[in-house]
C-alpha cells in the first residue's frame, strides 16, 4: 500500500509539473490493452511513448488521490520515503490519509491552471489529466499552451505557411510575362534575405556568411543560370521509362544548354505549355536513342565469322578509321592472330578474342553502312556482330568474372558502339565498368613489373588512355562527373611513335628509361606553359628543342626525338593534352562546388583555362593545322579541330549564360564575361566553318570524327541559336551572319536526318525551337518535307 502511494504520489507531482517542450500527440488505446488494436506482436515498429494520454471522450475513469497543495508543488518531498521494517530515530512514518476528492481544498497556488477555471477565474488544483473541479462537474479538462509555447507554434505554422507561397511563386513564374517574373524574383530574393538575417541571430558569424552566400546564389537563380543549377536537381528521373533512360544531365552537357534557353524563351515571351506533361522536362530537348531498345539477336551463333574478304575489309576499315583516335586494342599484336584465324589450325580462340573481333565488325559495318547510302537496304550487320560479342562476353555470367584485359578491352569497345549508335546513357555506364575493371587491373598506374615486356606496357598504357578519352566525350555528352580522378592516376602519357617502332632499340630505350621519357614529353611543354613548336619545314616535320646531351638519359631523349616524325601516335598524345584541358575545365566551372564560386572566382578560372586552350594551339605541329596541314592526316586535323573548339565552348560558355539572365544580383557581369561570352559565339561559328558548305554526307563519314560528330555539331548550333534568339538585333550585320550560320547547322542536321535517327531528332528539337518562337525565321530550319519517326 505505501509502495502505490508512493507511485501515485510520484506520478501526480509530476503530472503538475509539464515538461518543458510539449510532446507530440500520440494515439491512445483502451487501458485494458497494451497493444494497438489489430497488432501482431511480431511487429512493433514503434514504442508506445511512456506519457500520460488524454482521452478525447470526457474524463477517463479513474480516480486521483487528493494532495496537499504545498506537497503538490514540491516533487522533492515525495521523493523519499521509508519502508515499513525501516524505522530509525529521524525516520518518519506514512501516516494514512482517507482518499475522499469530494472534501478536498487547497489554500496554496498552483503553477498552471487549466483552460475552464482559466475562463471562469475559478481555483484550480492543477491535477493532471483532469482537475477536481472539472472531475466533480464532468466536463473535458484541458490544459493548453503558454503564451510562448503558443508563439512558437504560431511562428511554425506561418513559416510552413511561407514556404507553402513561395514554392508556388516559383512554380508559377515560368509562365508569367517577363516583367512581372523579375518583380516576382524580386520579392522571392528580399524574403530570402529577411530569413538569412533572422538565422544570423542564431548562428556563428561564418556559419550564417557561408549560408547566406548559398542563399542568396540559389534564390538568383533562374532558367537562365547555369551555375545555380549545379548542385542540385529539380526533376525525379525515376518518373517514368522515358526519363530513367535519359537520366541526368548536367549543365556542361548541350542538351542542358538547350534546354534552359527553351525556359528562357517560354518565360519572356509568355508561351505557355500546351503540349503533354513532360513539357517542362530535360527530357523534352533530348535527341540520344536511350529510350529506344537495342534490338540485340537471341537466336545467333557465336562461332560464325563472315567471309574472309568482308572480314579483311572491316579489320582495315577499323584500324584505318578509329583505332588512331582509340587504340584500345593492340595493332601489332592483333592482326596476326586475326590472320591466323582463317588458316586450317587446331588452335581455337577464347570467347574474350572472339568478342573483340565482333565488336571490331560491329563498328566498322556500322561505318561502312553509313559512308555506302545503305542504311535503308537489307538488316544491319553490325547488329549481328554486337549480338554475337554480347553473348560471348557481356552475359550475366561473364560481368561477375573477374576482370582482364581482354574484357576491360571488350566492355571499352561496347562502350564505343553504344555512342555510336545514340545510347549515349548506356555508353557511359558501360564506359565505367571498363574503367572499374583498368583500375582492379592496376592499368591506372606506372608499370614497374619486369614481368611484362615494355611494348606490352606502352600498349597498356593506351588502353588506360583511349578510356580516359572516351570517358571524356561521354561525360561531356551527358552532363556528368569524369569516372577517373587524376589524383589516382600515374599512367604515363603514350610515347608518340607508331606501334611497329616499339621494337627499334631508340624507342626501347625511351619506354624503359623512365627519367629519359619524362624529360622527352617536356619537349613538348605539355602540362607546362605553352610554347610554340618550331614550324621550320615542311607539313610533315617539325623540330624539337634538342636537350643538352649530357647523361645516358639526355642521350636517348636526343635519340628519340631525331627519329621523332609526325604520326598518328603523336596526334593521339595530343589528343590526350586537349582532353585534359576539357577535364580541367569540369572539374573547375561545372563540378556542383563552382555553385559556391564567386563570378570574380569564374572568371579567374575561365582566363587560366582559355590560355591553357591556347597555349595547347600553339604547340600543336605544322602536320596537324586545323586548315592548312599534312592532307594525310585530314582525318586527325578535323578531330583535332572539332575536340579544340568544343573544348572552347565548355570553357566560355558559363559567360554567355551569364549574359542571358535577366537578374544579376550584386555582381553583374564584367568586360572579361563579355568578352567571353563573344568569344563562345566566334568559335561556335568557326567549328561550323569545319563542315564543307553543301551538305556531304560522306565527307562526314571519311573526315571526321563521325562517332560524335552529332555532340559536336549540337554544341555550336545551341550557342548560335541563343545568340539568334536572344542577343542579336535583328537587322544587324550580327544578326544576318548568326542566321546564316543557324541555316547551314540545320540543313546538315536535316541532311543527316535521313541517315542517323539521333540526327533526326535533333534537327526536330531545333526546328520546333525556331518555329515556336521566331515564326519568321522558320525557313531556315531546313526542309519541310523530312520523314519524322
Amino acid at each position: 500500500m505505501s509502495d502505490n502511494n508512493n507511485n501515485n504520489s510520484s506520478n501526480n507531482n509530476n503530472n503538475n509539473r509539464p515538461p518543458p517542450f510539449p510532446y507530440p500527440s500520440y494515439p491512445s488505446y483502451p487501458s485494458s490493452s497494451s497493444e494497438p488494436p489489430g497488432s501482431d506482436p511480431k511487429y512493433r515498429p514503434w514504442p508506445v511513448p511512456p506519457y500520460p494520454h488524454q482521452s478525447s471522450f470526457g474524463p477517463p475513469p479513474v480516480s486521483y488521490e487528493a494532495v496537499p497543495s504545498s506537497h503538490a508543488e514540491n516533487p522533492a518531498a515525495s521523493g523519499s520515503r521509508s519502508a515499513p521494517g525501516d524505522r530509525t530515530g529521524n525516520s518518519k512514518v506514512a501516516i494514512p490519509r482517507t482518499v475522499n476528492t469530494s472534501n478536498w481544498t487547497s489554500s496554496g497556488r498552483v503553477s498552471r491552471a487549466c483552460e475552464n477555471c482559466r475562463d471562469q477565474k475559478a481555483k484550480c488544483s492543477g491535477h493532471r489529466p483532469t482537475c477536481q473541479r472539472c472531475q466533480e462537474s464532468g466536463i473535458r479538462c484541458s490544459y493548453g499552451d503558454r503564451k510562448r509555447e503558443k508563439m512558437a507554434k504560431q511562428l511554425s505554422d506561418l513559416t510552413t505557411q511561407v514556404q507553402v507561397y513561395e514554392t508556388l511563386l516559383r512554380e508559377v513564374s515560368p509562365k508569367l510575362d517577363s516583367q512581372t517574373a523579375q518583380y516576382v524574383d524580386q520579392i522571392l530574393n528580399d524574403q530570402r534575405d529577411d530569413n538569412e538575417q533572422l538565422t544570423g541571430l542564431h548562428a556563428s558569424a561564418s556559419f550564417s556568411a557561408s549560408r547566406a552566400a548559398d542563399a542568396a546564389l540559389l534564390s538568383k537563380s533562374s532558367p537562365g543560370s547555369s551555375l545555380a543549377a549545379l548542385d542540385y536537381t529539380n526533376e525525379d528521373f525515376n518518373r517514368d521509362l522515358k526519363i530513367q533512360a535519359m537520366g541526368f544531365v548536367g549543365e556542361h552537357s548541350e542538351i542542358a544548354w538547350m534546354y534552359r534557353l527553351k525556359r528562357l524563351l517560354e518565360r519572356s515571351n509568355s508561351v505557355s505549355p500546351r503540349e503533354t506533361w513532360d513539357r517542362q522536362s530535360v527530357s523534352s530537348v533530348n535527341f540520344f536513342l536511350d529510350d529506344s531498345d537495342i534490338p540485340v539477336i537471341d537466336d545467333v551463333d557465336p562461332s560464325q565469322r563472315p567471309p574472309v574478304t568482308v572480314a579483311d575489309q572491316l579489320v582495315d576499315s577499323y584500324f584505318q578509321v578509329v583505332h588512331p583516335t582509340f587504340p584500345i586494342v593492340g595493332k601489332v599484336v592483333f592482326l596476326p592472330q586475326y590472320k591466323s584465324l582463317y588458316l586450317p589450325s587446331t588452335t581455337r580462340p577464347g570467347k574474350q578474342w572472339l568478342a573483340i573481333l565482333n565488336l571490331i565488325f560491329a563498328i566498322a559495318a556500322r561505318h561502312a553502312r553509313q559512308l555506302h547510302h545503305d542504311s535503308d537496304n537489307g538488316p544491319d550487320d553490325s547488329l549481328v556482330y554486337f549480338s554475337r560479342a554480347w553473348k560471348l562476353s557481356m552475359s550475366d555470367a561473364a560481368l561477375l568474372d573477374h576482370p582482364n584485359l581482354q574484357q576491360v578491352q571488350v566492355e571499352g569497345l561496347t562502350s564505343f558502339y553504344l555512342m555510336n549508335i545514340g545510347q549515349v546513357n548506356r555508353s557511359w555506364r558501360i564506359c565505367g565498368i571498363s574503367i572499374r575493371s583498368a583500375v582492379a587491373m592496376g592499368l591506372n598506374l606506372r608499370s614497374e613489373s619486369n614481368s611484362i615486356a615494355y611494348p606490352s606496357k606502352e600498349n597498356r598504357y593506351r588502353v588506360w588512355w583511349s578510356l580516359y578519352l572516351l570517358d571524356n566525350s561521354l561525360c561531356v555528352m551527358t552532363g556528368r562527373p569524369p569516372s577517373t580522378s587524376d589524383d589516382f592516376c600515374t599512367t604515363p602519357l603514350p610515347v608518340p611513335f607508331r606501334e611497329e617502332e616499339f621494337g627499334d632499340n631508340k624507342v626501347i630505350q625511351l619506354i624503359a628509361d623512365h627519367e629519359a621519357r619524362n624529360i622527352f614529353m617536356e619537349t613538348f611543354c605539355f602540362r607546362g606553359p605553352g610554347r610554340a613548336v618550331d614550324s621550320g619545314g615542311t607539313p610533315d616535320s617539325f623540330r624539337l628543342q634538342m636537350p643538352t646531351v649530357g647523361k645516358q638519359s639526355d642521350q636517348i631523349v636526343a635519340g628519340a626525338i631525331e627519329a621523332l616524325t609526325p604520326n598518328t601516335s603523336l596526334y593521339f598524345l595530343y589528343h590526350i593534352d586537349l582532353a585534359q584541358i576539357m577535364r580541367e575545365s569540369v572539374d573547375l566551372l561545372y563540378a556542383p562546388g563552382a555553385a559556391r564560386k564567386s563570378w570574380r572566382e569564374i572568371d579567374v578560372n575561365i582566363s587560366m583555362l582559355h590560355g591553357k586552350a591556347e597555349a595547347w594551339l600553339s604547340r600543336l605541329p605544322p602536320a596537324f593545322h586545323f586548315t592548312q596541314g599534312a592532307p594525310s592526316f585530314e582525318r586527325q586535323r578535323a578531330s583535332l579541330a572539332f575536340r579544340f573548339y568544343s573544348t572552347k565552348l565548355l570553357i566560355t560558355q558559363p559567360c554567355l549564360s551569364r549574359l542571358t539572365q535577366q537578374n544579376y544580383g550584386n555582381d553583374p557581369p564584367g568586360r572579361f564575361c563579355e568578352t567571353m561570352a563573344g568569344v563562345c559565339i566566334e568559335h561556335a561559328g568557326q567549328m561550323l566553318d569545319l563542315l564543307p558548305g553543301p551538305p556531304d554526307l560522306p565527307w562526314v563519314y571519311r573526315i571526321s570524327p563521325w562517332w560524335c560528330i552529332l555532340h559536336y555539331l549540337m554544341q555550336s548550333t545551341t550557342v548560335l541559336i541563343i545568340e539568334m534568339l536572344l542577343m542579336a538585333k535583328p537587322g544587324t550585320a550580327k544578326f544576318r551572319k548568326v542566321v546564316a550560320q543557324v541555316s547551314k547547322a540545320t540543313c546538315w542536321l536535316a541532311e543527316m536526318s535521313t541517315k542517323d535517327p539521333s540526327c533526326q531528332r535533333a534537327w526536330l528539337v531545333c526546328k520546333d525551337l525556331i518555329s515556336e518562337h521566331a515564326p519568321e525565321l522558320g525557313s531556315i530550319a531546313g526542309p519541310a518535307n523530312r520523314r519524322t519517326t
